[in-house]
């Protein structure tokens, strides 16, 4: 299945989703959200899919930001926050209740990073370069990036990347807890396709009903977050017995 700037195939009941306009290094376009709103949304209706994983087209990013050539023509804020607001693309990322992977090579950058993470795993060539150099440009990260980052890395090691737009790579990344696995560039997409393929072949609400424990756990005090793992344990104990 092929939109103007994504491509979305199937293998099994693993989606893969691709950033595909390689000669603009996957920068991040309104054509661009809107096509991978309708993707994520099949990713989330389908019941043959269990895992998606997100990349980019070509050798060189897999998403270098926002495209700047849009700077200037993009709709007034009114017009804007209603299409945001009926096609929030980052919010139904991080409420899929699939396991999302990010495999993420060369520039990962503003929009790309963001998206990035909106995935729940990252897993990152070594020759990845990751930065938001927004503030620099003279606004703030606009895609979530000033909630998921410090939620991610901690608030310390989000304003430094924030605040100074500096870049680190995949090893700094790693480091941080930014990215969760490492492989060579061209291991890239095994490494994410036999995660994906592991992550698939288990019990599909099991997975989702762990990965909504810890989602939604986070932003419960402690006492709330075990009381939510309890209702969840309970679920799929009881499914086990019934089985």
């Amino acid at each position: 299945m092929s939109f103007a700037t994504v491509v979305y195939e199937k293998q099994g009941p693993v989606a893969w989703v691709t950033l595909n306009r390689p000669e603009r290094l996957n920068a991040f376009s309104v054509q661009m959200r809107d096509d991978l709103y309708e993707v994520m949304s099949a990713v989330r209706d389908d019941p043959e899919v269990r895992v998606a994983v997100l990349k980019g087209a070509g050798e060189r990013a897999f998403c270098a930001g926002a495209d700047l050539t849009e700077f200037g023509t993009a709709p007034s804020p009114v017009i804007a926050r209603q299409v945001r607001w009926e096609r929030d693309l980052w919010g139904l990322m991080l409420g899929l209740a699939k396991p999302l992977i990010a495999a993420v090579h060369g520039h990962c950058l503003g929009s790309g990073l963001e998206m990035s993470l909106c995935c729940d795993i990252r897993v990152a060539a070594e020759d990845t370069r990751f930065g938001l150099p927004e503030v620099g440009l003279g606004i703030i990260p606009a895609a979530g990036g000033s909630q998921t980052l410090p939620r991610t890395i901690g608030r310390g090691a989000a304003l430094d990347l924030v605040l100074t737009g500096e870049t680190i790579d995949a090893a700094e990344a790693h480091r941080l807890g930014l990215v969760q696995r490492l492989a060579s560039r061209p291991a890239l997409y095994e490494t994410a396709g036999a995660l994906a393929a592991r992550l698939a072949g288990l019990d599909p609400v099991v997975v989702q009903a762990a990965k909504r424990a810890v989602a939604r756990g986070l932003d419960l005090p402690l006492t709330e977050g075990l009381a939510l793992e309890a209702q969840y344990v309970g679920l799929t104990l009881s499914r086990r017995q019934k089985g």
